[in-house]
């Protein structure tokens, strides 16, 4: 009962990171049948074109053995002389049978997975071999499933091979007076036939079967909206850890931005709400005022008494003081449609000093 209320919360589409680790134990979606099916049309393929071949090795091995085992004894070293030549005809008789049973089988678990090195599929689990949850499987959604595939599979094989076989009856009766060649053509082209038909069979039922196995796999990596958030604070951090990142680098900000605030030609305030500090060298790259530091309240009244401990005008300028602080940042030049008024700002600092205002500003 438990199991299927968590099955009915289990309402979210799997995030990539479930689907990753999914991957990762080996768990994806795969049919069996088309496995199958596919070395069936593998097997039936080559033995089409190499059936002959196949016969006229073996054949050909057969007679070399019997013509020469009236002139050989059969003794250890018959053995080992006749071991390594049947061996070698076996092989390459069969080899390329193999090979392309190989390559069909690569070929369509590719096809359905792509490639997936799971590692921890490899790892041993004891539970596998529980007794308990052993018997627990066997009686699974999953294996009742598979019980009625398989049941089907039967049914629908034995009526196409029954088909077939009703098909060629008549044929049968006949092979009593035919020739032993012709008896094993028309036992071959009848097993063609068969294969294939069951083979087309098997196709439709893989086809099925992956699309079922897909549906099911999806079902199962459902999550919870609770595993979900879940898999996002680990994904992005615990938000009390990144609240505490994220106050260092303001506090580590605020540190650099204090620093350079000596090297600010003025600072212009609300006059106890804000404070920017702005830095302006005709000679620099840009020939534009810079924004060194900007703050309100508390950090407005440290910018201002570094400002006073280093000798650096203040000045209020209300508009000007709430413009900066909403459109410049520490480090990028001042707006260009505040340029008027810092050249007034600053046409007064030069005043003050008693030195010649830069043509820049003036």
């Amino acid at each position: 009962m438990a199991e299927d209320q968590s099955a009915q919360d289990k309402t979210e589409q799997a995030t990539p990171k479930r689907q990753e680790e999914a991957k990762d134990k080996g768990n994806v979606a795969k049919s069996q049948d088309l496995n199958s099916v596919a070395l069936l049309f593998a097997g039936i393929f080559a033995l089409s074109y190499t059936s002959k071949e196949l016969l006229d090795g073996f054949v050909g091995l057969a007679i070399n053995i019997y013509n020469n085992s009236a002139n050989m004894p059969l003794t250890k070293d018959t053995v080992t002389f006749y071991g390594p030549e049947f061996l070698r005809v076996f092989v390459g008789i069969t080899g390329p049978i193999f090979g392309l049973l190989l390559a069909a089988a690569l070929a369509i678990n590719y096809a359905q997975v792509g490639v997936i090195f799971a590692k921890k599929a490899l790892s041993p689990k004891f539970e596998k071999i529980s007794p308990a949850k052993g018997f627990k499987r066997m009686f699974s959604t999953t294996k009742l499933v598979d019980l009625a595939k398989g049941i089907m599979k039967i049914a629908l094989v034995a009526y196409v091979s029954l088909y077939v076989m009703r098909a060629h009856l008549d044929d049968f009766w006949l092979l009593a007076f035919d020739t032993v060649p012709g008896t094993m053509s028309f036992l071959g082209d009848v097993l063609f036939e068969l294969s294939t038909k069951i083979g087309l069979l098997l196709i439709v039922i893989g086809i099925s079967d992956f699309a079922y196995q897909k549906y099911d796999h999806n079902k199962k990596q459902k999550m919870t909206k609770q595993e979900v958030k879940e898999e996002a604070k680990q994904y992005e951090g615990n938000p009390q850890v990144k609240g505490k990142i994220k106050q260092a680098m303001r506090q580590a900000a605020r540190t650099r931005m204090f620093q350079v605030v000596p090297d600010a030609t003025v600072v212009v305030t609300n006059p106890t709400f804000i404070a920017i500090a702005i830095k302006y060298d005709p000679k620099s790259k840009t020939d534009a005022p810079m924004v060194l530091a900007k703050g309100k309240r508390k950090l407005a009244q440290k910018i201002k008494d570094i400002a006073r401990e280093n000798d650096i005008p203040i000045i209020e300028n209300k508009p000007l003081a709430r413009g900066l602080y909403d459109y410049a940042e520490p480090g990028s030049e001042i707006p260009i449609f505040f340029y008027e008024a810092i050249a007034e700002i600053l046409a007064e600092v030069y005043k003050s000093n008693k030195t010649k205002v830069p043509r820049a500003v003036a």
